[in-house]
């Protein structure tokens, strides 16, 4: 900018000049004539030289200023190529920072995982025994009051008082909690479900606790054989041999050719089909209605399934005996609601394995309120179902995974 001031400045000089020579040689040849022409054309010689100087000198800062251009703008360039040096540092240390937090946040929350981990699987497996609990509970009430009360009239009061014991829980969510759209899935249910603890109560008055728990480990396995015959599954070999396993520690346990073979134990089997049967049109059919509508309209329509066998045959119970009715009612919604709990917390896949404690539980309570002593028969037939089992809910598992 200064370098072009400058010409412009000798420019108007060099116009102010020639205009003045210009003026004296108008006036020279006015007096003089052809003598003053002369030297007006020298003057206006010296003019130009002069002006070409001055243009020239004026020329020499301007190439001055456009070196110092380049120069100037060469140190701008490394002042915004330092200073963009400076920010990419800075925004990787930022990168590098938040990699590192997230870094350090994942593992903090991987640790508290790991350290809630058998925290939770303990919680879920007390709440697996509670259910046992709960199931060997209801066991000996049945056993206890079938022996006095008839198996169907039994049957209507432990669902008559679980329907009852449901109303305030399906009252607490609205009326929306009591819509259904499926009542003939809840009819079906039932009319299984009132068949198999049916059978399974007369079991009880018959047969040994420890008999009945260990025959009743075979519904897996009728499960698998009813899901091939009607839901047409794939079954491969080595789930047949599972199967077939599990059913040779059946025959063992019930020793069909011995002298303590009872043909009434096959009840117990038949109830174990029922639940099965039960299994397979759950998995059919569930998946859509609410678990608590579930319960409830299950429990409402099995009372009414039940409820004219049990009215024709009916005995009237103490006072003892609905207490204990009630309480059985009560422990079957109770039994479902630990079930779920520890499902929630544990794969149903690990608790597979504990399961068959329910056996132990079981043959200790006989022996300590009934005097029942488990036979031979009956634990090695458990160590013969209780592998095979194991095996076939193994090999599900392992489809389900693929």
């Amino acid at each position: 900018r200064a370098s072009t001031r400058d010409v412009l400045r000798a420019q108007r000089r060099a116009r102010a000049l020639g205009r003045r020579m210009m003026t004296s040689g108008a006036l020279g040849a006015t007096r003089a004539g052809a003598r003053a022409r002369a030297p007006s054309v020298a003057t206006a010689k010296s003019a130009r030289e002069r002006l070409s100087q001055q243009s020239a000198r004026a020329r020499v800062p301007s190439a001055g200023g456009a070196r110092a251009r380049p120069s100037a703008l060469a140190r701008d360039d490394d002042e915004m190529r330092r200073a963009s040096v400076v920010v990419t540092r800075e925004r990787g240390r930022m990168r590098r920072a938040v990699r590192a937090s997230a870094t350090n946040a994942t593992a903090a929350a991987s640790d508290d995982a790991n350290a809630n981990a058998p925290s939770a699987f303990l919680v879920g497996i007390a709440w697996f025994f509670a259910h046992q609990l709960i199931g060997v509970g209801n066991d000996v009430i049945m056993k206890f009051t079938g022996a006095n009360l008839g198996v169907a009239q039994v049957v209507f009061l432990r669902f008559l008082f679980a329907t009852l014991t449901m109303v305030p829980v399906m009252a607490a969510g609205g009326k929306e909690s009591f819509a259904t759209d499926r009542v003939p899935l809840h009819i079906a249910r039932s009319a299984l479900l009132a068949g198999g603890i049916f059978l399974y109560v007369k079991g009880l008055t018959i047969a040994p606790i420890a008999v009945v728990t260990t025959l009743n480990f075979t519904i897996p396995l009728f499960t698998l054989v009813l899901a091939r015959v009607f839901l047409k599954e794939k079954v491969d070999a080595t789930r047949w041999i599972g199967t077939l396993v599990g059913f040779a520690g059946v025959m063992v346990v019930m020793q069909p050719g011995g002298a303590v073979f009872n043909p009434m134990w096959l009840v117990v089997l038949l109830s174990a089909t029922m639940f099965a049967s039960l299994d397979v049109l759950n998995k059919v059919f569930v998946g859509k209605e609410s678990f608590w509508a579930m319960i409830f309209y299950t429990a409402l329509f099995t009372t009414l399934i039940v409820a004219y066998p049990a009215l024709t045959s009916w005995v009237p119970p103490t006072t003892l005996q609905y207490g204990l009715m009630a309480v059985l009612g009560a422990g079957a919604n109770g039994l479902l609601y630990c079930l779920l709990k520890s499902f929630s917390m544990v794969d149903a896949s690990a608790l597979a394995p504990f399961r068959y404690t329910e056996l132990i539980l079981s043959a200790t309570v006989g022996f300590l309120l009934f005097g029942e002593v488990p036979a031979s028969s009956t634990l090695l037939g458990a160590l013969i179902i209780v592998p095979s089992t194991l095996y076939v809910v193994w090999k599900e598992n392992q489809k389900v995974s693929d």
